[in-house]
């Protein structure tokens, strides 16, 4: 049977075609001789799936896409505290190049607008490394989200190069603020080069999958960044990744995303997937106009929209009944679903309001298809207590949802691959 998915990205893709507003970008004269009639999407699931329909192996450079991954090798290389004392994550309500510094420290307001993306390509790599070197820190980091070796479009650089002089202003307004503490123009050429690196909608779409399956390419399964870094930087992707049509974004498509003056369009969305549009056409705020139709499309058909949480708390306890009779008798809570904290927390009311007779319980996990760290640990506090209230307490968990249990002082568990495991040590 042919997947249902490259079928409906095709559909899609048909419907936004006639659409040719806008313009492809104008101020730098290689971007403007793109082809406007270029047109792809692609889906990346976090574990390596990838369908795409269209234009999906079409180089063009990636722009200011590149702004959310510099930003997180600069996290990953530093740590939080100096990156955050140099560049903040407010979002700024203005365009892109606008010359958006904190009045007081000259801060740029969030890394997602030049000023603050040219301050965070000033502190990916070590501080000892020569621009040449810092440059290739980036192109080796963009590759590792990729998850192939990227290369750059010298002819886009030298033209973007050409046409750099509000980027060097800002640049000299940060070195006036110390926010810089390296030559501008060196800076400057060392960001355009960044922007200068080719990529297509397939490995704008892996590096997406790669942020929202926590920092590892979900194709070459190297883990590229720390998951605190993913949390920050898709924080940032859903306050100021569309500018200033990020409110509108943020209420209408509801996905972190990063635009980039080429036509890419790319989102993250959290433990699902990662999407990437190319459509080289652009609306007033430098936003691919095809592309933000396709990830309105794409929400509203799938429910991506961060805030369509599933109420999984509510749904976690399948079933709670007791198995065999007097002294054999075992309670059975048999769970489902994803269990973090709201879930967890509907477990911890069952176990309270049902206040187990039987002198064995069992916690069923084998419907359970996540866990986070949260959920664990009140899971394993639910043992420890049980024990401790005089229980024998089983964990049905044959994928080692929870490997190697701990419940902590005082508590202990017996783990099974099956519930029948548990029934029969009863009688």
């Amino acid at each position: 049977m042919r997947s249902v998915v490259p079928d409906y990205l095709t559909e899609v893709l048909g419907d936004v075609e006639p659409d040719t507003s806008g313009e492809p970008a104008d101020y730098i004269p290689e971007l403007a001789a793109a082809d406007p009639d270029r047109l792809g999407a692609v889906f990346a699931t976090v574990d390596g799936m990838v369908y795409g329909a269209g234009d999906i192996d079409t180089e063009f450079t990636i722009q200011s896409i590149s702004k959310p991954f510099t930003y997180a090798l600069a996290l990953a290389d530093h740590g939080f505290d100096p990156v955050l004392a140099k560049v903040g994550v407010e979002p700024s309500g203005e365009a892109f190049n606008q010359i958006s510094l904190e009045s007081d420290t000259g801060r740029p307001y969030n890394p997602m607008i030049n000023a603050g993306a040219i301050t965070a390509h000033s502190l990916a790599g070590s501080a000892e490394l020569t621009p040449p070197e810092r440059v290739q820190r980036v192109v080796d980091g963009l590759s590792a989200f990729a998850g192939r070796p990227l290369t750059m479009d010298e002819t886009v650089c030298a033209s973007e190069m050409e046409h750099a002089h509000r980027n060097l202003a800002i640049a000299h307004m940060l070195r006036s603020h110390d926010i810089l503490t390296e030559d501008p123009r060196a800076v400057v050429d060392g960001y355009i080069r960044q922007c200068s690196v080719l990529v297509t909608t397939r490995d704008l779409a892996v590096m997406a999958a790669t942020l929202a399956n926590r920092g590892i390419n979900p194709l070459s399964e190297e883990r590229v960044i720390p998951e605190p870094v993913v949390r920050q930087v898709l924080s940032v992707m859903s306050t100021c990744g569309m500018y200033d049509a990020a409110g509108d974004w943020a209420t209408q498509v509801g996905i972190p995303a990063k635009s980039g003056v080429a036509g890419g369009l790319i989102g993250a969305l959290p433990g699902q997937i990662g999407i990437a549009t190319f459509s080289p056409r652009l609306d007033r705020h430098g936003n691919s106009v095809r592309g933000v139709s396709l990830f309105e499309r794409f929400s509203a058909d799938m429910g991506l929209h961060v805030m369509e949480v599933p109420a999984t708390g509510r749904a976690v306890v399948r079933s709670n009944e007791v198995v065999g009779r007097g002294p054999d008798a075992l309670r059975v809570l048999r769970l489902q679903g994803g269990i973090g904290f709201a879930a967890a927390e509907r477990v911890v009311r069952e176990v309270v309001d049902t206040a187990p007779a039987e002198y064995a319980v069992a916690l069923d996990l084998t419907m359970v298809y996540s866990i986070d760290d949260v959920g664990r640990r009140m899971l394993l506090e639910v043992v420890r207590r049980l024990t401790l209230d005089g229980h024998e307490v089983y964990l049905v968990d044959p994928e080692e949802i929870i490997p190697e249990p701990d419940p902590g002082d005082g508590g202990r568990v017996t783990v099974v691959g099956h519930i029948d495991r548990a029934i029969h040590s009863r009688t």
